[in-house]
């Protein structure tokens, strides 16, 4: 029989007017317990209100609304130097500063006790395991439709480029932050064609509505403000770049510093942040306690004007030193920073509507944010239909199974080097493991890490052509792949294609996935091995990881372990206890 047919018939026989399952939704928000305050570094949201409402809650619809601010100033008043001007047109930067893929890179961690019961543990680095979750589970559709909702739109892999102890106009290290887009000459150059990182321009897209913008090029146009103010953007807590003030400089001195801030509104689905919250079924009266370390991040640099900018100097301060969520734009020949004045800069991202780097907060034209002050949990709450409602409740005590990781890092594997280390001694349940191999701090120019850079995509991307032959990896001494993978597309078809995915894109046509043979060859190195074939009475005895394989990059990389394993409790969906 055709599909089509078999679909026409069924239609033909759907009833119409089926009744409510649920006679109400009510969407209720609660602020953190910070007092819009994150210079610690944390926030800490409590669900009281919503466990004593009465109504079932549906934590897997749950987001995070999460006000960030993103400034770049002039860092030294005083000193001789261009002063900085983002409020004039010709030396916009609008385009100058952006952030990696994905909203959830400014959390580097997160711990929920759920009455009083710890159920998630705190894990460093938890973003670089979600962002790949992210990367190998959602379609193109999704990209389009939730997209700008979380600051997620992936990253082009074949527009990096590297320095390896010189800065230029991209930085130094690795790095893939030009938003010119384009395709580049085909002539002598070794392959040197794809210019522009067009998921980095996409993203500042995202949060850099600029009332103050042309609506077009021609000389009658409109600014945006003549359709949408910056007092309606406040208003709408639509994001928009909030502050643009002129520096000023006497005799050569910088007196007042320039001043770019954008305002964001950023949303992180729960489910994005850990999958037990895509596992909890409607329920009443769970109390959680959510803790979330932040990655407030700054980077200090200098920039030189000479027909563009060329950066050096560079510095970044993250308390927790994880991933830094913020990115400069390159000063290459019309992209995001051509225009920026010799002298030296700061460039921050902070929770909340306060700037948190003290060098900034002293400077006189600094200003809030001016969307939320304070991060906030979005729930949906339901009232079920009573005949519904009665069917629910028939079993009311049921098993939540989810995903929790275990992080190990194995630093400065030199280049051709082997090897073969343990990535934890006992570890039940184990379901996959996944290797994310990024270049140490001193093989990226001795400068700064790929993942704390402002000018690589490291974190929701790893290091370019870091890749590793002779790889497998063990349980308890025995091998998971029966052949060693020694070539990139054993690994990527054998392996990486399909995980997470739709069907595990085994139908033709309904597939999802955003990395194929040639990103994961060049800018998304994702090492992946499945875990869970294993009789079941094998599953809840511990069991050590060792990787083993060999390092073909040219340069030593660090390698970040990800031990993904199985958890589960029960609950009584009536008054939230655990059983």
């Amino acid at each position: 029989m055709a599909t089509n047919d078999k679909l026409v018939y069924e239609m033909s026989n759907d009833v119409e007017g089926m009744p409510s399952i649920f006679v109400r939704k009510d969407w209720v928000s609660i602020l953190d317990n910070n007092n819009s305050n994150y210079s610690s570094n944390q926030l800490t949201i409590s669900t009281s209100a919503i466990s004593n409402s009465n109504k079932y809650a549906s934590y897997r619809e749950g987001y995070l609304s999460v006000p960030l601010l993103l400034t770049l100033t002039n860092s030294a008043i005083g000193v001789t130097g261009s002063a900085f001007p983002p409020a004039t047109a010709a030396t916009s930067a609008d385009y100058s500063l952006g952030l990696k893929n994905w909203f959830g890179h400014i959390f580097h961690s997160i711990s929920v006790d759920m009455n009083g019961t710890t159920i998630i543990q705190t894990t460093p680095f938890t973003s670089l395991w979600n962002c790949f979750r992210l990367m190998t589970t959602f379609s193109w559709n999704d990209v389009l439709t939730q997209g700008a909702s979380i600051g997620f739109f992936p990253d082009v892999a074949t527009s990096f480029a590297f320095s390896s102890s010189n800065y230029n106009a991209n930085g130094v290290g690795t790095t893939n932050n030009q938003n010119v887009l384009g395709l580049g000459v085909v002539s002598g150059a070794f392959n040197d064609y794809y210019v522009g990182n067009s998921g980095f321009v996409r993203r500042q897209q995202y949060i850099n509505f600029d009332p103050d913008a042309l609506t077009g090029l021609a000389t009658n146009d409109q600014t945006y403000s003549t359709l949408l103010d910056a007092t309606n953007c406040q208003t709408a807590y639509k994001s928009y770049v909030s502050t643009k003030v002129n520096g000023a400089a006497a005799s050569g001195s910088i007196t007042t510093s320039g001043v770019f801030q954008i305002s964001v509104m950023a949303n992180i689905y729960l489910r994005h942040l850990h999958p037990f919250f895509d596992k909890i079924p409607l329920m009443k009266g769970a109390f959680f306690n959510i803790v979330c370390n932040i990655n407030n991040s700054s980077v200090q640099f200098t920039g030189t004007q000479s027909s563009g900018t060329t950066f050096s100097a560079v510095s970044v301060q993250s308390a927790l030193g994880g991933v830094n969520p913020l990115m400069i734009a390159s000063g290459f020949t019309n992209n995001g920073n051509f225009a920026l004045p010799s002298g030296t800069y700061i460039a921050s991202v902070a929770v909340g509507s306060r700037v948190l780097n003290a060098s900034q907060l002293a400077l006189s034209n600094i200003t809030t944010g001016k969307l939320a002050t304070s991060v906030s949990l979005n729930i949906p709450l339901y009232s079920f239909a009573p005949v519904f409602e009665s069917a629910y409740l028939s079993n009311p005590v049921k098993s939540i199974v989810y995903s929790d990781i275990y992080n190990y890092i194995q630093y400065n594997i030199a280049s051709g080097n082997t090897y073969n280390f343990l990535a934890t001694s006992g570890l039940a349940n184990v379901l996959s493991v996944l290797v994310l191999p990024y270049l140490t701090t001193t093989s990226n120019g001795g400068v700064v890490s790929p993942l704390q850079s402002p000018f690589d995509t490291a974190g929701a991307t790893t290091s370019p052509l870091c890749l590793q032959g002779n790889f497998n990896i063990q349980l308890s001494g025995q091998n998971l792949l029966y052949n060693t993978q020694k070539f990139t597309y054993e690994e990527f078809l054998q392996q990486l294609a399909g995980c997470n995915s739709i069907n595990g894109n085994q139908i033709d046509g309904l597939c999802s996935s955003l990395v194929n043979q040639l990103e994961f060859e060049t800018l998304y190195n994702y090492y992946y091995v499945r875990a869970d074939r294993m009789l079941e009475v094998e599953r809840s005895v511990p069991k050590s990881v060792t990787i083993t394989g060999q390092n073909l990059s040219k340069l030593a990389v660090d390698l970040y372990v990800f031990c993904e394993y199985q958890q589960s409790i029960q609950v009584d969906i009536l008054t939230g206890q655990r059983i």
